[in-house]
Formats: C-alpha cells, structure tokens, sequence
C-alpha cells in the first residue's frame, strides 16, 4: 500500500514541477517580450518534462536507498517524504539556472543500462565461479580422470572418510552418451520439420494463412514441458512400444527414442519461428531477381534464400541445440534415471541434466561426493556448450564472409 502511494505522490509531484517550471517560463518570457533588445538572450536548455523526469529519477533511487538501509519503518517513511519535499525544490531551482536536465537525463539512461548489463554479467560470472569451485571440492574426492573417461555412473552412496568408495562410480561417459543421443533425436525431428515448415510459410502460403498458422505453431512452444513428459510417456512410449513389439523388436518402455521424437517435436516451433523470420527478412530484390532470371521458386530457394538466411537459420538450430541440451523433464519422465554406455535410441538412458536433478534432491549431506558430483555435471555440460556455441558462431561468421 506505500508503496502504491509513493509511486502516486511522486507522479502527482512531477507533474506540479513539470507546471510550475512551465508557468515560470511564461512569465520570464512575457517579462522578456516588454524588454525588446533582451529578448533575444533568452534560451532554455531542456524542456520542463526533463526535470520532471530528473525528480522521478532522484526520487526513486533515494526512496530505494531508504528503504534498504537499517533505519526504523517509521523513520523511512519519514525520510522518503522530505526528500522528495526537497527534490522537488532542487529541481525547480535547477530549472531556473538553466541546468541541462536533458543532457542529465540521458547520461543517466546510459547508467542505469549499463549498470543492468553488468548485473547481468556479474550473476553469470557468480554462477560460473561457484560451479567451477565446488566442481574442485568434487575433483579432490574422485579423480578427474576417473570422471571424464570413467564408463560407469552409480553415485548412489554418499561417500565419507569412514565409508568405502568402490561402491560408487562416477564416470561422465554414459551420462554424455545419453545427452547426446536424446539432443540428436530431437534435431533429426525438429530441424527438417522446423525448416521445411518456415519455406512454406515464408514463400509458397499466402500471408492470410501465415498470420493464422504461425502463432498457433508458436503456441506449442508454450506449453510446460511437463505436458510434454507425460505425453511422451502416455502416448509416444506405448506407440512406439505397439510398433516396435509388431515388427518383433525390443524397445524399453522409457526410451531415448520416445523422450527425443518428444522433445523435437517441442523445439520445431523455436526452428520454424526464427527460420521463418529468417527467410522473410532476406531482400526481396534477391528473391524477385532469381525468379526473373528464369529460376523456379525451388531453386530461387535453394540458390538464394537459404543461403541468404544460413547465418540466421544456423543461429535458430544453435538456440534449439541449447534448448534440448538443457531440458529436463521430458528425459526424466519418458527416458529413465539409468545411465547405459549405450548409443542404440531404444534403450532407457538418462542426460547430464536429469542427473543434475536426481543429485540435488534429497537429504543427503552438501559436502558428500554424491552430491557435489552435480556441479561436476553441470560444470562439464558448460564447457561443451560454451565449445560447441564457439564453433557454431564460427561458422556463422564465414558464412556472413560468404554471403554479406
């Protein structure tokens, strides 16, 4: 409720400066008009919204300074009411010695986004360094080696000095396997159908059709991703099972093939959105010009458009990689929690992101093995995404070279 009134208060305030500056400068400039040879001399820096805008500026960020400091309730209040009393004053008196409050409001614009941009570097690096450290908490109890080359993963016990350590096992290989078996199902579904589907609706639908299908495509990207782990596990599990148990094959129940044709079919609105927007914003002087010189609209798109649009679409398929890399439950639903060094997509295996999960919950102590081994996880699953984002900017950037 105060802070509903202090927002009010701090509007009704800029808005009686804003009037108050304005009704001033009428009068110095009626003052000024029976004073012909002066009359020239008069010029104002900013406009009176400007120091309404520096008043807003100044009382929001005091009436934060306030509110976090270790005074008494009343006395904030108390606090914040006097300053905005004496900023309105302030400003007033500013405006009648010309401060340039234009030139100040937008220097501090350039502040405040700098300042936003650098939370937001700073919360990534805080991240980053507090997986790296206790990913060395992790690395002192269990070898590195044994880790990254290791071919089995069955951290079940959480591991003291008094407690053996044979019993447990944390070898990242089958936990990668099964990242990037699940990640290359779903872009083998998603991709083709997520491109195929943006060059129809970019080129050969009318844009009545566009307008209408389009959002409703986007709408699956939406949908909680819950949904989607119990419809792979209700629906796509038990088809696939139907089919595979028809033509005499083996399929586990929870599969990679049941979690990644899911999973793509999550992803196809993220391709087909950005590939979409992508063909469209290639110049249509390209398009018309290939079409004129006797091209047919396949070829046009296969010698014009796409490779016009690659940088952008190979950006969409780098945004889907991510997003399947990083998806949980659907693999925690409809993959299983086994880890196998496995690569066939009818087995149940399990990602690096399911584990992560699998790890943190329960009661198990913070410094135990078992539990810092997530942060290993998590600390490998970055480096290869911050590798392999490396790599796709690359050829992103020789396409840009290729194609301008």
């Amino acid at each position: 409720m105060f802070l509903l009134l202090l927002i009010v208060s701090i509007m009704i305030a800029a808005t009686s400066l804003d009037q108050k500056i304005k009704k001033s400068r009428l009068k110095k400039i009626e003052v000024k008009k029976s004073n012909p040879s002066g009359a020239n001399d008069l010029y104002f820096t900013s406009l009176s919204k400007h120091y309404s805008y520096c008043f807003i500026l100044w009382s929001i960020i005091a009436a934060i300074a306030i509110a976090i400091s270790p005074l008494s309730l009343l006395l904030k209040y108390v606090s914040i009411i006097l300053f905005i009393i004496v900023n309105f004053f302030i400003f007033f008196k500013l405006s009648d010695n010309n401060f340039n409050a234009k030139s100040h409001i937008e220097k501090s614009g350039q502040y405040i986004l700098a300042l936003t941009a650098g939370v937001g570097i700073l919360i990534t690096i805080i991240i980053t360094a507090s997986i790296f450290f206790e990913s060395l908490k992790f690395f002192q109890k269990i070898s590195f080696f044994d880790f990254i080359f290791g071919l089995q993963w069955n951290p079940q016990i959480a591991i003291h000095e008094d407690q053996a350590v044979e019993n447990s096992s944390f070898g990242f290989v089958p936990v990668f396997l099964g990242t990037l078996l699940i990640t290359l199902i779903a872009m083998i579904v998603a991709i083709p159908l997520g491109i195929m589907g943006a060059i129809y609706l970019s080129i050969y639908s009318k844009d009545s059709f566009r307008d209408n299908v389009k959002p409703i495509l986007e709408i699956l990207a939406g949908v909680p991703t819950v949904v989607y782990g119990y419809f792979a596990i209700s629906t796509i599990g038990p088809l696939f099972k139907n089919i595979f148990n028809f033509i005499g094959v083996e399929i586990a129940g929870e599969s990679a093939l049941a979690a990644g044709f899911v999973m793509g079919i999550m992803i196809i609105p993220f391709i087909l959105s950005l590939t979409d927007d992508a063909l469209r914003s290639v110049p249509k002087a390209l398009k018309d010009g290939a079409l004129a010189m006797g091209s047919t609209k396949s070829e046009m798109i296969k010698r014009v458009a796409l490779p016009a649009a690659i940088p952008n679409i190979v950006g969409a398929i780098i945004l889907a990689i991510s997003r399947a890399i990083g998806e949980t439950m659907i693999v925690v639903m409809a993959a299983g929690l086994i880890a196998k060094l496995t690569i066939n997509p009818l087995d149940a295996v399990t990602t690096t992101t399911a584990q992560i999960v699998t790890l943190l919950v329960g009661d198990q102590e913070f410094d135990s093995p078992k539990t810092l081994a997530a942060f290993a996880l998590a600390l490998a699953l970055f480096i290869l995404t911050f590798c392999f984002n490396i790599v796709a900017l690359s050829v992103i950037k020789n396409y840009k070279k290729k194609y301008g």
